[in-house]
């Protein structure tokens, strides 16, 4: 019995070391993703707007309170340029054969007001992912491509929520002059 309260001490003692040092998960600070209440009124411009980088878009800032409308209701467009994949060879194997690509994805984005006027200039987002490559199983390799391709969408739409959050919470805090 002695040891199992000395084991409920220790993981008691290490949770407590981890609060009292900040420590959090990735993620779990709700202010730290959430938008001014000002930008939760957007309109999204897309060429492709039910593409799955549209949707991934959409949904992680719905997650986060933005509510979509219509452009005559909204204060803010977000203005989203597909995105663009490619690959390139890393490295190769003993057989000459390709053992390693890196995976890039890439998208621009710009953000206007209800008077048309740039609030956020276009600007870029990219995520580079590296993936060995066994050249027996081709099959396997397509749909590991795939999950990689989803996961970089979402990582692409978190840049481009953190962007503009960090835009939208500075230009709060800075006066405006008349």
């Amino acid at each position: 019995m002695p040891r199992c309260l000395t084991h409920y001490g220790l993981i008691l003692g290490m949770t407590l070391t981890l609060f009292a040092c900040g420590f959090q998960l990735r993620g779990s600070d709700a202010n730290r993703t959430a938008i001014p209440q000002e930008w939760k009124s957007m309109h999204l411009v897309s060429g492709n707007p039910n593409g799955e980088f549209s949707r991934n878009v959409t949904a992680l800032f719905a997650a986060n309170g933005v509510e979509w409308t219509d452009r005559a209701d909204a204060k803010f467009s977000l203005v989203l340029n597909p995105e663009r994949f490619s690959q390139r060879s890393l490295s190769l194997n003993s057989e000459a054969r390709v053992a390693e690509y890196e995976l890039t994805m890439s998208s621009q984005f710009s953000v206007i007001d209800s008077s048309n006027q740039e609030v956020i200039p276009t600007t870029s987002v990219s995520v580079i992912k590296q993936m060995e490559n066994d050249p027996r199983n081709v099959v396997g390799k397509e749909g590991e491509v795939q999950l990689i391709q989803n996961e970089m969408r979402y990582e692409l739409a978190e840049q481009i929520m953190r962007r503009i959050r960090f835009h939208a919470v500075r230009s709060q805090a800075q006066p405006s002059t008349p």
